[in-house]
């Protein structure tokens, strides 16, 4: 069965919407979230814009920052503490992959813990694992949303996650530890990798890699998540070879219109809860 993304991001869309609707009319500000772009990356561009589209769809106002590529460090670290300041700003998203030259890992971690709707701080992702309340980052979000839309219960299963980053692998694996799978975490230094796919109930891919998952990798029954976004001749295809794993999978989600909607979903969601913890 296909896990249709784009159906149920449209969905938890409109609830959204009223939600936000609602408190307006009783009084309440416009939920409101802040982007910051550095440079000119076009994938960058491309997910920026729909993020903008998507808030305002919902109502969520937002705000574009454009900064130079060469911009200095303490540029950016100015831009980010007055945001920080800024009480009419209830979000503040640092569009990643930076230039070079600027520390992620630094910058990220400068914007304030209750304005972080990516989910990425030290704070937030810590808070995960020591399982406080946090906000969780928006693709494995996402991932959770889309199986509990579709009742798939994890308990008990066996999940591999391809993919060790802490904005997928590391923190869906923990979530899904949380709901009582049992998980298994591969990467590009595992040794054979279809070794663990094959018994695998839940194999959920984000690596980047075009068609790393084929149908000799996956069992009957399987569930597939696949998280690739890869620009190979002009189209968009993912981590997994759909056309023969999708033969064997019990559920499967396509490239595009599966992940990629739940993820912007997720983070609209994400700056409406701080909006309201403030």
């Amino acid at each position: 069965m296909l896990i249709e993304g784009l159906r149920i991001a449209n969905e938890r869309n409109e609830v959204l919407k009223t939600k936000i609707l609602n408190d307006i009319n009783n009084g309440d500000k416009r939920p409101n979230a802040t982007i910051i772009l550095v440079g000119n990356n076009p994938a960058s561009e491309v997910y920026v814009n729909s993020k903008i589209k998507a808030s305002s769809k919902v109502g969520i106002e937002s705000n574009l920052i454009r900064l130079d590529s060469n911009i200095t460090d303490i540029e950016l670290e100015n831009t980010i503490n007055a945001l920080n300041r800024d009480n009419n700003v209830d979000g503040i998203l640092l569009q990643l992959p930076l230039p070079k030259h600027l520390n992620e890992k630094k910058f990220i971690n400068l914007i304030d813990v209750k304005k972080d709707i990516d989910g990425f701080t030290l704070i937030n992702q810590g808070n995960l694992f020591q399982g406080e309340p946090c906000v969780n980052a928006a693709t494995p979000q996402g991932i959770i949303n889309l199986l509990e839309a579709y009742n798939i219960d994890v308990k008990g299963l066996n999940a591999v996650v391809i993919g060790r980053s802490q904005i997928v692998g590391l923190p869906i694996a923990k979530m899904l530890l949380d709901r009582h799978a049992t998980v298994t975490v591969c990467h590009s230094r595992t040794k054979d990798l279809s070794l663990f796919t094959k018994s695998a109930d839940l194999i959920i891919v984000a690596v980047g890699i075009p068609k790393l998952l084929k149908e000799d990798m996956v069992k009957e029954g399987v569930i597939v998540i696949d998280v690739g976004i890869n620009r190979v001749d002009g189209k968009l295809i993912g981590d997994v070879d759909f056309e023969t794993v999708s033969l064997k999978a019990k559920f499967i989600t396509p490239v595009p219109k599966g992940v990629g909607p739940m993820t912007i979903n997720a983070l609209l969601e994400n700056t409406y809860k701080v909006s309201k913890n403030k």
